[in-house]
């Protein structure tokens, strides 16, 4: 098909995914850190699963959302970054209409569970420093698992209209999407109709689920400082504050995106479109390879197991 049809029709049968407009000449440059990058994640993720299965000091709470957030690492990166090499390899642009639905899905979806996963963290730390001889007693095995069932069930529910709202549309104008991935918005601004339900719906979830999402670890840490500065002595508080340091870097390194490419997307008209699309393309990779490492060097039991 094409890269310049825009001939009538309801529903493409077929997208075709740009990858990154403006900067085709250099696909092949770029998609050597994004190829070393996705390899990181798959490698670094599947170390971290592996060392907590084998070691069964590491069978607790922490450990066990850390799984949870490097089997979503996984799924995330895996969903957009194998299409993406292709693109910049092969220009293997087309991507089928269900696909690319079934590719925004997941993208959202693993992008609003790894966000709870992230407050399940900060409640475990808040448990961990602020009852340390309650924390076996009340994070029980039955209570993380009910924990990390409502994650999933919450972003797997949250995300299902992205897909159908998508479907609904009538795309008369293109199939062209300047993009290495099927974004939501990306994918509906192509719609010639009124967007303005899907639109809404996207910053609906952005700010009620991460929203509430941050606020809640804003609580958490509150709560957490409060019992820090009331230790005895600096080095006590400087150690319990140490045992929050990777969750706090993994926290920043999914937010702070995650607000500047919401935002950009639907308001920053100023910001050259590859760029977007360049910074968008690498945070679907970045949080996978920060992840392993951040825990790995920062967690003194999976350090002494590595």
């Amino acid at each position: 098909m094409s890269e310049s049809n825009t001939t009538d029709f309801t529903n493409p049968s077929t997208f075709i995914l740009l990858g990154i407009p403006g900067l085709e000449a250099a696909h092949v440059w770029i998609s050597i850190p994004f190829s070393a990058m996705y390899t990181t994640a798959i490698l670094g993720n599947f170390t971290i699963l592996f060392i907590v299965k084998r070691e069964p000091s590491l069978h607790g709470p922490m450990f066990y959302f850390l799984c949870m957030l490097a089997v979503t690492d996984l799924v995330m990166s895996t969903s957009t970054m194998p299409k993406m090499l292709s693109i910049f390899w092969f220009n293997s642009r087309e991507i089928s209409f269900s696909v690319c639905l079934t590719q925004m899905y997941f993208v959202h979806s693993f992008s609003t569970m790894e966000s709870g996963i992230l407050v399940a963290m900060a409640l475990d730390r808040y448990v961990a420093i602020c009852h340390p001889l309650r924390h076996s007693t009340i994070l029980t095995r039955p209570l993380v698992a009910k924990i990390g069932l409502a994650v999933v069930l919450r972003s797997v529910i949250l995300t299902l209209p992205y897909p159908f709202l998508a479907r609904g549309w009538p795309y008369c104008r293109t199939n062209i999407i300047p993009n290495t991935y099927c974004a939501h918005l990306a994918v509906v601004k192509l719609a010639c109709a009124d967007i303005s339900i899907s639109s809404y719906y996207g910053l609906f979830e952005l700010f009620s689920v991460i929203g509430v999402d941050v606020f809640s670890i804003t609580v958490s840490y509150t709560q957490i400082l409060r019992a820090i500065f009331c230790l005895p002595t600096k080095d006590a508080r400087l150690k319990t504050f140490g045992t929050c340091i990777s969750h706090l870097c993994a926290i920043f390194a999914l937010y702070l995106p995650i607000f500047f490419f919401s935002l950009t997307q639907r308001f920053g008209h100023n910001v050259p479109l590859y760029l977007h699309i360049l910074f968008t393309s690498v945070y679907q990779v970045v949080p996978p390879v920060l992840h392993p490492m951040i825990y790995g060097m920062r967690t003194k039991q999976i350090r002494g197991r590595l």
